[in-house]
């Protein structure tokens, strides 16, 4: 098999990527082309570990490049499409980027995908489902997006799905809940407060923290994405979640034990504009239909992941010195 992965330098590609090309082997691939344009959240570094593997093949482009995707996607059997502008934060002072990313740059991959007749499986987000008080969102559910990045998801997925219903061409796609992990940059809640606190600062947190959000740990994102490749269903959505909810303030408080800090180092900041109260997604699609369940718990990936960071200043000193001077200009 032959997979082109847009956005594979990125936390969860640079995962997916390593999986492939590692001793697992889970797929038999012969060939694994990135794609990405190595904006601010994609690091080449993330794929070292694979990046001398005879297989492995790595290109900088945007998937907005009519012409350099239509070189790209005739001589792959599946496209795994991670590229995504991807932070709640950015989009509400910034939606412009997001649209034109997020749903013009699907639907030109989908053009190439559909001249070949490509396997397309779209990584997507529970947030296009908006917020849940109770229960949990099953995949038929209203799209109810809250934010210029979700709305640009959103958008996205009922544009795979159209290739699909209208063309025939296999789309399968995925939503997944908040990712965590290694190689995550250091935007993001867990990175965040976990590089501030290693540093000695004090870490924000949005209004009264009570906000509920499902941890599934990044590689159990990428497993969940295997099984879908392997025998997923086209013009099928598949949710994915690890059931492991906790409030803002319960994961402050967690992270501040693995990182031996108190309350002391937590200050109160205001509330993000239309900031979802909780998500949930019913994942019993993929785990009836495809056998798959999550493999981390919550406490021992939390615990290696802050390890982890620990462990690789190298790698994320440079990303933060970097958003420091972004936030100055």
């Amino acid at each position: 098999m032959r997979i082109l992965v847009t956005g594979g330098a990125g936390f969860i590609g640079s995962c997916f990527v390593r999986m492939l090309l590692g001793t697992e082997d889970p797929l038999g691939v012969s060939a694994v082309t990135v794609l990405d344009s190595l904006t601010y959240a994609g690091n080449r570094e993330n794929l070292t570990p694979v990046a001398a593997d005879p297989r492995f093949e790595f290109v900088q482009g945007d998937i907005r490049d009519a012409e350099l995707v239509s070189t790209l996607v005739p001589g792959q059997d599946t496209v795994v499409h991670f590229a995504a502008e991807s932070h709640v934060d950015r989009s509400l002072s910034g939606a412009t980027e997001f649209v034109s990313t997020n749903a013009l740059g699907t639907q030109t991959l989908l053009d190439a995908a559909l001249r070949k007749g490509t396997t397309f499986l779209h990584v997507s987000t529970d947030e296009v489902y908006g917020s849940v008080a109770e229960g949990s969102w099953p995949e038929e559910h209203l799209l109810q997006p809250t934010s210029p990045y979700s709305a640009s998801k959103a958008c996205s997925d009922l544009i795979a799905l159209s290739y699909h219903r209208t063309y025939g061409l296999d789309v399968r796609v995925t939503r997944c809940s908040n990712n965590y992990g290694p190689y995550q940059f250091p935007e993001k809640i867990i990175p965040l407060f976990t590089t501030r606190l290693l540093e000695g600062l004090k870490v924000p947190l949005y209004g009264d923290g009570l906000n509920v959000r499902d941890w599934l740990h990044v590689e159990d994102h990428c497993h969940a994405l295997i099984a879908v490749l392997r025998a997923g269903r086209a013009g099928e959505i598949y949710n994915i979640g690890a059931g492991e909810e906790l409030t803002n303030r319960d994961l402050t408080e967690r992270l501040l034990s693995a990182c031996g800090a108190d309350w002391s180092m937590v200050h109160p900041a205001p509330d993000r504009q239309g900031h979802d109260l909780r998500y949930s997604v019913d994942t019993r699609k993929i785990r009836t239909e495809l056998g798959w369940a999550a493999r981390h718990h919550l406490a021992e990936g939390l615990e290696g992941t802050v390890a982890w960071y620990r462990d690789n200043r190298a790698w994320w000193e440079p990303l933060v010195r970097l958003m420091e001077t972004t936030a100055e200009r």
